[in-house]
């Protein structure tokens, strides 16, 4: 039996944080499945997910990163281009292209908020191991 592959994307700004969820989709899928790719930041995803999507290697992509208030660009503008983009990949090459990608409210960084967004990104790594999981089954099944 041939085993699916899958892409996990991850930006490297806040990479203690966002680098838990990818050790959360490991948790459901493993290591020998999964290629990791690293990306400067959120904004350089959606491009990459569409080229790997693309190749026809992968059942599934996933995108990971930590979008946050506080530089000098609206971070709700690039959180809004990053999902539309990762979307738009999925909807281009007819793979899912899963996102993980959080923007919280007001993001303070202390010892006390990072712990819980780590925390927060393993779940959240878990949730896109399961939805990869379930779409490619679906798929499988829907189209042989």
């Amino acid at each position: 039996m041939t085993h699916t592959r899958y892409a996990f994307i991850k930006a490297n700004w806040h990479s203690d944080i966002v680098d838990q969820a990818l050790a959360g989709f490991l948790e459901l899928i493993p290591a020998a499945e999964v290629d990791v790719f690293d990306v400067p930041g959120a904004f350089e995803m959606p491009l990459l997910a569409r080229d790997l999507a693309k190749t026809g290697k992968y059942g599934a992509v996933a995108a990971a990163a930590l979008v946050v208030d506080g530089g000098i660009y609206r971070h709700d503008f690039v959180a809004q281009a990053v999902v539309s983009g990762l979307m738009q990949a999925g909807m281009e090459t007819g793979v899912p292209v899963l996102s993980v990608s959080l923007t919280p409210h007001h993001y303070q960084e202390t010892d006390h908020h990072n712990e819980i967004f780590r925390s927060h990104f393993v779940q959240k790594g878990r949730e896109a191991a399961e939805a990869a999981l379930k779409i490619t089954e679906t798929r499988r099944k829907a189209f042989g």
